[in-house]
């Protein structure tokens, strides 16, 4: 389904109520991802991972034989994209998203020419069997509590070295304390990283929508004295 001009509350209510959402490649099969009707923010297929799955296909990135984390991968998504482009993913979650991730890598295997692999990472927590950096550290919709942005930074500044790029894909809120948390996030990260907004025009066609951005981040090079 094209995300372009689709109501928002009409392409919710469709990812939550079939439970399983295909997601359609351009070369194959689609991805086949099981969501749960519960079971917090990390269930379901928001529309943020779609854009930056999709916009992996593009291209853009290249991605066959890379090294890939995802953080805060939720049904895996987009990680498992990734692995069907050539990458060798690690997707990361919490350790009560993990059987939903393992289920939903089963459902695909046969899709990945990389390799996929999910792990329990908690943010603000020890990175060591993560090391050495991965070339793309990818994140859909990671921005939304307020106590989780200081752990988040931790996580990146520790997982990412000088040549790894950052894939940040959100959905720009403007309910409640989200402008804020938003505004706040990209100023800490900005103390270390440089940020480079990935032009609408670079997004999938069809997979794309005003309100939802794409970062492209890498960490500041330190200067010699």
């Amino acid at each position: 389904a094209a995300m372009a001009g689709a109501g928002r509350r009409r392409r919710r209510g469709a990812a939550m109520a079939g439970f399983v959402r295909e997601l359609e490649r351009r070369a194959g099969p689609a991805l086949r991802l099981e969501q749960r009707a519960k079971g917090g923010v990390g269930s379901v297929v928001w529309d943020a991972a779609l854009v930056l799955a999709k916009f992996l296909e593009t291209g853009a990135c290249p991605l066959a034989r890379r090294h890939v984390l995802e953080l805060g991968a939720g049904t895996g998504a987009v990680g498992i994209m990734a692995a069907t482009l050539g990458a060798n993913v690690t997707v990361t979650d919490l350790e009560e998203l993990q059987e939903l991730l393992l289920l939903n890598i089963e459902n695909n295997k046969h899709l990945v020419t990389g390799s996929l692999r999910a792990k329990v990472l908690k943010w603000g927590e020890d990175v060591t069997e993560f090391q050495p950096p991965p070339d793309y550290i990818l994140m859909a919709d990671c921005i939304y509590y307020e106590e989780s942005l200081e752990p988040l930074l931790k996580t990146l500044k520790d997982l990412t070295g000088p040549d790894t790029c950052v894939l940040c894909c959100y959905e720009q809120r403007t309910m409640g304390k989200n402008p804020e948390i938003e505004r706040k996030y990209f100023e800490l990260l900005q103390m270390d990283f440089e940020l480079e907004k990935i032009p609408l025009d670079k997004h999938d066609e069809e997979y794309r929508s005003e309100d939802i951005h794409i970062m492209n981040i890498h960490r500041k090079q330190m200067v010699g004295p």
